[in-house]
């Protein structure tokens, strides 16, 4: 299936590229990827994924509202089409929102009017669903950033990266999950995860169970710094 292969080719980008902390950065004078949460210290912001996805959103979201958490949700415009009413779902929840490409492509070849025509699509889908609802944040596909940032910037987005990317495409088992989370976290650390396109069960469950054993150890939840 098409997004099958998408995801597994997401996995294979990801799983060679560095946190955007540590490599794919734009260079020196350009646009700046924020991978920190707004306030530092013991705080931590969960972002999502390649949605929304009918199955696993609306579980995504119960699960949040049942521990009064805040995430932000990039959104991958084709499925922001098919599923209007998860966005509505997503913004009554009071999350934020973020711009995740018309297509998920691969931009970091793209010139800057390509971008620009994609990013505007993107949000007019969005706002066909949520007309008048602010988009904060843009986030590259597969961390391949290119001249992306700038024009995100241009357009009043905030170009968000990660600290810690928990592979859950994979997917290793929701155990495994709630491990990476738990060992990999840091502080101030923007957590990329996934609610779509396929089945994001186990990122689900691992939602559930590390956000209570996180607030047992002293971390608050937080959103992406808008920098």
């Amino acid at each position: 299936m098409k997004w099958r292969a998408v995801v597994l080719t997401t996995g294979l980008v990801l799983g060679l590229a560095a946190a955007p902390a540590q490599a794919g950065q734009p260079d020196e004078g350009e646009a700046v990827i924020v991978d920190s949460t707004r306030h530092g210290g013991r705080t931590l912001a969960l972002t999502f994924d390649d949605g929304p996805n009918p199955v696993d959103t609306p579980r995504l979201l119960d699960v949040l509202r049942k521990h009064h958490v805040k995430a932000v949700f990039c959104l991958w415009g084709d499925f922001v089409d098919e599923h209007p009413k998860l966005v509505r779902a997503i913004v009554a929840g009071g999350h934020k929102l973020c711009n995740h490409t018309m297509h998920h492509d691969n931009m970091g070849t793209w010139t800057p009017e390509q971008i620009k025509a994609d990013l505007e699509e993107t949000n007019a889908a969005i706002h066909r669903a949520v007309p008048g609802v602010p988009i904060k944040y843009f986030r590259a596909p597969y961390g391949s950033w290119g001249q992306t940032p700038q024009v995100a910037a241009e357009l009043g987005m905030t170009s968000i990266g990660w600290r810690l990317v928990i592979s859950d495409w994979e997917p290793p088992g929701t155990d495994e999950l709630v491990r990476r989370v738990m060992e990999g976290v840091t502080e101030g650390a923007v957590v990329l995860m996934h609610d779509g396109p396929n089945d994001r069960g186990q990122t689900v469950d691992a939602v559930d169970q590390v956000i209570p054993r996180l607030r047992a150890d002293g971390w608050r939840f937080d959103l992406p710094a808008r920098r």
